[in-house]
């Protein structure tokens, strides 16, 4: 069951409180994940899901229906990371993964270390 909201969520707690407990549970994993390779970013809603800004976008992530996703903003890393992700459905910008087989915690902090070196190296030109 994906979350419903009459209004957009206020906020990342607000979001996860609306899951299921699964789904919940495996995003608050990710999402330690993703704070502790990106202390310096900031966590708030866009686009009605969580997500994660440093020097942009970076990074986010949602439950639907039937899997999870991971959004590195970036479908250069997704391919960059092809072999990584074998076992997982990807598309131009989204891996999507299932409570029950998330996506490995040092993978993620890879991919957001990239993303923040991304967003350094487009705010410097």
């Amino acid at each position: 069951m994906t979350a419903r909201y009459t209004d957009a969520p206020s906020s990342v707690e607000e979001y996860l409180a609306a899951l299921p407990e699964r789904q919940r549970a495996a995003l608050e994993r990710l999402r330690e994940t993703i704070k502790t390779a990106a202390p310096q970013a900031t966590e708030g809603i866009s686009y009605q899901m969580p997500a994660f800004k440093y020097r942009g976008a970076l990074v986010a992530y949602a439950a639907f229906k039937d899997h999870c996703s991971f959004f590195p903003m970036s479908s250069k890393l997704i391919e960059m990371h092809k072999d990584e992700l074998k076992g997982f459905e990807t598309a131009k910008g989204t891996i999507r993964f299932q409570v029950d087989k998330p996506l490995p915690p040092a993978l993620v902090r890879k991919i957001v270390k990239e993303r923040i070196a991304q967003n350094e190296g487009r705010k410097a030109r």
